[in-house]
């Protein structure tokens, strides 16, 4: 009798913990019903002030989901006593939106105190982020907290050299598959990167490049590293640079990926039927995205009592 009591008690654990851990689109709409359209409104106001941001929130919330899961950590900020993400390699000098995201945070603690987590405002501005851009909605999952802590550890990135076989391996760990990784390398449909992330591949670093993009870019790209040079930017869609559609597809089926973590998703390889696919049909595409976006912010969420709310997405509640 003891042993099943025992067992029962395992049971409801493991349901209680399972319940804990699942998001909902519903998660305030009795808290904060009015958090979905504070954020909307931000992030409206946000991409019509400067296309580019878009993109930079699209950016955050994926490096904020790949290192230690959708928990807000790429947000915190360092301090005397605290180092973060936002210095690492991936992120230095590269990510940005946090002031705009701290701009969200403060009118939704207007309407709702202490109770929309920074996780959550990313998730959901990635979304409004792609819609006002032309792009597709989904409904986002709700109900992540706020870690209280960074590792710093941005080791689980893909690196705009990455080669197919590492870009797989990258995202079956956080267990997204192949058209996932297909799907969401086309929000470099929107965006720019920096020199220094294409200067190999446009001097000779890569061979399946179409010459004239190359040479168009090498304008503004000098061949010597260093100083200002390394962050100049181009467009990671030189077709449609602030619209959200499937024309990235159609710059990788003419050798005119930016990156070369682009130009390998079809360079003769396993995902070359996936792209020639999201070339041909949008809504093949946006259909993929959505679906691998919702599955990106399930990563490792903090639920239930894990973690906080933050009263400010830059630093831990004190």
């Amino acid at each position: 009798m003891a042993s099943a009591s025992f067992l029962s008690l395992l049971v409801l654990v493991a349901m209680a913990s399972a319940v804990s851990a699942q998001l909902s689109s519903t998660f305030y709409d009795t808290s904060c019903p009015n958090a979905l359209s504070t954020i909307k409104s931000a992030v409206t106001a946000a991409v019509s002030s400067e296309a580019r941001m878009g993109a930079s929130l699209v950016r955050l919330h994926f490096h904020d989901c790949f290192v230690d899961g959708c928990d807000g950590s790429v947000l915190l900020a360092d301090t005397g006593s605290f180092v973060g993400e936002q210095g690492a390699i991936p992120n230095n000098a590269s990510i940005r939106g946090m002031d705009v995201i701290d701009n969200i945070k403060t009118q939704v603690e207007a309407v709702c105190k202490q109770t929309v987590s920074c996780a959550d405002i990313l998730a959901v501005a990635a979304r409004d982020s792609v819609v006002a851009l032309g792009g597709p909605s989904w409904t986002v999952p709700l109900g992540r907290r706020d870690s209280t802590s960074a590792t710093g550890n941005t080791g689980d990135l893909p690196a705009p050299t990455s080669s197919l076989a590492q870009l797989q391996a990258a995202f079956s760990k956080k267990n997204l598959d192949t058209t996932d990784m297909v799907a969401l390398s086309g929000a470099h449909t929107i965006g720019q990167a920096q020199c220094k992330n294409f200067r190999s591949r446009i001097y000779g670093g890569d061979t399946n490049i179409n010459a004239a993009f190359a040479t168009s870019l090498q304008a503004n790209c000098p061949q010597a590293t260093g100083g200002s040079g390394d962050s100049s930017l181009a467009p990671l869609d030189t077709k449609t640079p602030n619209a959200f559609d499937n024309s990235y597809y159609n710059n990788l089926l003419s050798q005119k990926g930016l990156l070369h973590s682009d130009q390998v998703l079809f360079n003769n390889g396993t995902t070359d039927n996936t792209v020639r696919n999201f070339a041909s049909s949008a809504s093949a595409f946006t259909g993929a995205f959505t679906t691998a976006m919702i599955k990106m912010g399930n990563i490792s969420p903090l639920t239930g009592t894990q973690g906080q709310i933050r009263l400010s997405c830059s630093k831990v509640n004190s």
